[in-house]
C-alpha cells in the first residue's frame, strides 16, 4: 500500500502569517493655495505610509481633501466614511494628527461611533474603544482647542470689520451699486460703480412713487437691462428687495446692530429711504424689536416624563416657576422653583473636578507644546513678510517705470491698485496670526480650568452668563420626581471618569491613579495642537 504524500510547504498554524490590521490614510489641507505649494499633501502621505509599513498594517484605500475642516461635509472625508461602513474589515484610520482629521465637533462624533481605531502619527497616539478615559478626555480637549482656533481668527476678523465701520468704511465686499477700491491712503473703500449705481437710484424713484409693485420695479428693471454684476444675470425680485432696504445707499449703514456714517458717497437721499421702507412695511412705525422677558434657563431642561420642555413663568411679579409644557398631555410633574433648579445645577457642576496634580501637568504640557507650534506659525509670517515685501519692490519698480515713461499712467493704477491689496491682505493675515496665536495657550488652560471651577463660576455669573455656561458644558437635562438629571458633553463628560488621587479637593474619594497615569497624562497635554486650530 502506497504512503500518502506529505506536503512539505505546509505550515503549522503558529507557523501561518497573521492576518494583518488594514486601513484608510486621510491627508488634508484647506486651501487650494497649499496645495499648489506641493508639499503638504505628499510629506502627510509620505509619514503615514511610512507609518504604515514600520507597523505591518496595510492601506485598503487613500482619501485627500484640499477643504477646510472648520464644517461638516467634506467630499473626501463623506468618502472615506462610507468606505469604512461598506469595509468592516478595514477598522483603522490613519491621519497625521487632530487637526488634519477634524475641527468640528459633529465629524469627531462620527467618527467615534464607527468603532474604528485612529492613528495620530505625529502626535503617538492610538484611540480605540478600549483607550483610557484621559486619553479620551486631552484628545476631546483637542478638538475642541481646533474648533477654538477658528472662532478666535473669526473673532479676530471681525475686530478688524468693527474698527472700519467704526471709521465710516463700508468693511464688507461692496453691494450693488457701489465697487471696491483702494484709495490714495491705501485703505479699501468703496465707489459707486459707474454701470449700476444709477439704476440703484431709479430703482427708488420708482418705487417711491407708489405706482409699482416690486415686481413691476423688477421687471421695469431689466427691460432697462439691469444685471447683477458678480452672476450677470437679471436681477430678480428678492435682489430688488434687498436693494430697497439697505441704508448703505443713504451714505450711512448698519454693521453688527449699530448705525455708522459712513464716508463714501449716496445715492439716493434720506428722505427717498425712509418713505421706500414706509412702503414696503405699509405702515408707518420705527421697527423697535420687542423686549421678551429671558430666563435663565429656558430651553435647557425637558420634562423627565414626557419629553417636553419645561417652560417658565413668573408668579405674584417677582417669582419664577418652571413646569412642563404638556404638549404631549397631562403631566404628574409639579411646579418647581428657579431658586431651586440653579441649586441642581450647582451640583452637577461640582462633579466636574479635576485634581490638582492632573491639571498642572496638562497646563506644563501644554506650554511645552506651544514652543514648537510657535515656531510652525513664524514660519507662515515670514512666508507672508517674504511675500508682502515681494510685492512692494514690485511696487516701487513699477512707480519707477511710470517716472521714466515706460508705462502708462492708466496701467500703473490699475496695477498698483492690485499689488496694493494683495499686500494689505497679506499684512492683515500676518496680524490675524499673532493676535490669534497669543492667546491660545491660555485659551487652553482656561478651558480646562473652567470645568474644575465651573460651579463656583455659575454661581457667581449673571443669569446671561449662567445659560451660556450651561449650554458650553451640557447638552441635555430633565426634570422628573424633583430631581435633575444631566448629560455633559464632551469631553467634559470624561472629567468624571478621571480617578482622583486623593491629593486635594475634598469629599469622597475615588480609585487611586494606576502607575504611569500622570505621566501619559503630560504627554498629552504636550501633543495639544495649539497652531491652526479652526481654519
Amino acid at each position: 500500500m502506497a504512503r500518502p504524500r506529505v506536503n512539505k510547504r505546509a505550515k503549522t498554524a503558529s507557523e501561518r502569517p497573521r492576518s494583518r490590521k488594514r486601513a484608510v490614510l486621510y491627508a488634508r489641507v484647506s486651501t487650494p493655495e497649499q496645495e499648489r505649494e506641493g508639499f503638504s499633501i505628499p510629506a502627510q502621505l509620505a509619514v503615514l505610509k511610512e507609518y504604515a509599513a514600520q507597523h505591518g498594517i496595510a492601506i485598503a484605500q487613500e482619501f485627500v481633501d484640499v477643504e477646510t475642516a472648520k464644517k461638516a461635509g467634506r467630499t473626501n472625508f463623506e468618502e472615506m466614511l462610507r468606505f469604512l461602513r461598506s469595509h468592516p474589515a478595514v477598522d483603522v484610520v490613519l491621519v497625521e494628527k487632530t487637526d488634519r482629521l477634524y475641527r468640528n465637533i459633529r465629524d469627531w462624533v462620527t467618527i467615534d461611533d464607527l468603532d474604528v481605531e485612529i492613528h495620530l502619527v505625529k502626535e503617538n497616539v492610538i484611540l480605540s474603544r478600549d483607550s483610557r478615559s484621559s486619553e479620551k478626555f486631552m484628545h476631546g480637549i483637542k478638538v475642541l482647542m481646533a474648533k477654538n482656533y477658528i472662532d478666535n481668527l473669526s473673532e479676530e476678523t471681525r475686530k478688524g470689520m468693527l474698527e472700519k465701520a467704526r471709521q465710516g468704511l463700508w468693511p464688507s465686499f461692496a453691494p450693488i451699486g457701489y465697487q471696491n477700491t483702494v484709495s490714495a491712503e491705501k485703505k479699501r473703500i468703496i465707489v459707486p460703480d459707474p454701470t449700476t449705481a444709477e439704476m440703484v437710484s431709479r430703482l427708488y424713484e420708482w418705487f417711491e412713487s407708489g405706482r409699482y409693485s416690486l415686481k413691476d420695479v423688477s421687471k421695469m428693471a431689466r427691460d432697462a437691462g439691469f444685471v447683477n454684476p458678480k452672476t450677470q444675470r437679471p436681477v430678480g425680485v428678492s435682489t430688488i428687495h434687498v436693494i430697497l432696504r439697505n441704508r448703505i445707499y443713504t451714505g450711512s449703514f448698519h454693521w453688527l446692530g449699530r448705525l455708522y456714517q459712513g464716508v463714501h458717497e449716496a445715492l439716493v437721499p434720506l428722505e427717498t429711504w425712509e418713505n421706500v421702507q414706509e412702503i414696503l412695511d405699509g405702515r408707518s412705525y420705527s421697527n423697535i424689536p420687542v423686549n421678551v422677558t429671558s430666563f435663565r434657563f429656558s430651553g435647557l431642561v425637558h420634562c423627565g416624563h414626557c419629553g417636553s420642555v419645561m417652560t417658565a413663568e413668573i408668579k405674584k411679579a417677582k417669582y419664577i416657576y418652571y413646569h412642563c409644557s404638556r404638549f404631549k398631555g397631562k403631566c404628574p410633574e409639579p411646579y418647581v422653583r428657579e431658586e431651586v433648579l440653579a441649586e441642581r445645577f450647582v451640583e452637577a457642576l461640582s462633579k466636574l473636578r479635576v485634581d490638582d496634580v492632573i491639571l498642572s501637568l496638562i497646563r506644563q504640557g501644554i506650554l511645552e507644546a506651544h514652543g514648537d507650534e510657535r515656531r510652525e506659525r513664524d514660519e507662515t509670517i515670514a512666508r507672508l513678510r517674504a511675500e508682502a515685501d515681494r510685492l512692494q519692490a514690485r511696487l516701487d519698480t513699477l512707480y519707477i517705470d511710470k517716472v521714466d515713461g515706460t508705462i502708462t499712467a492708466e496701467f500703473h493704477d490699475r496695477m498698483s491698485a492690485t499689488w496694493r491689496e494683495e499686500r494689505l491682505r497679506c499684512l492683515n493675515d500676518i496680524d490675524r496670526l499673532y493676535s490669534a496665536e497669543d492667546a491660545l495657550v491660555d485659551d487652553g488652560v482656561a478651558l480646562l480650568g473652567l470645568a474644575t471651577n465651573a460651579h463656583r463660576t455659575f454661581a457667581e455669573r449673571p443669569n446671561g452668563d449662567q445659560k451660556t455656561l450651561l449650554n458650553l458644558l451640557i447638552s441635555n437635562c430633565s426634570w422628573a420626581h424633583r430631581e435633575l438629571t444631566v448629560q455633559y458633553r464632551h469631553p467634559f463628560d470624561i472629567l468624571v471618569e478621571i480617578p482622583d488621587d486623593g491629593s486635594s479637593g475634598s469629599g469622597p474619594k475615588k480609585q487611586p491613579i494606576q502607575n504611569g497615569s500622570l505621566s501619559r497624562i503630560r504627554t498629552y497635554g504636550r501633543s495639544i495642537n495649539s497652531r491652526e486650530l479652526y481654519r
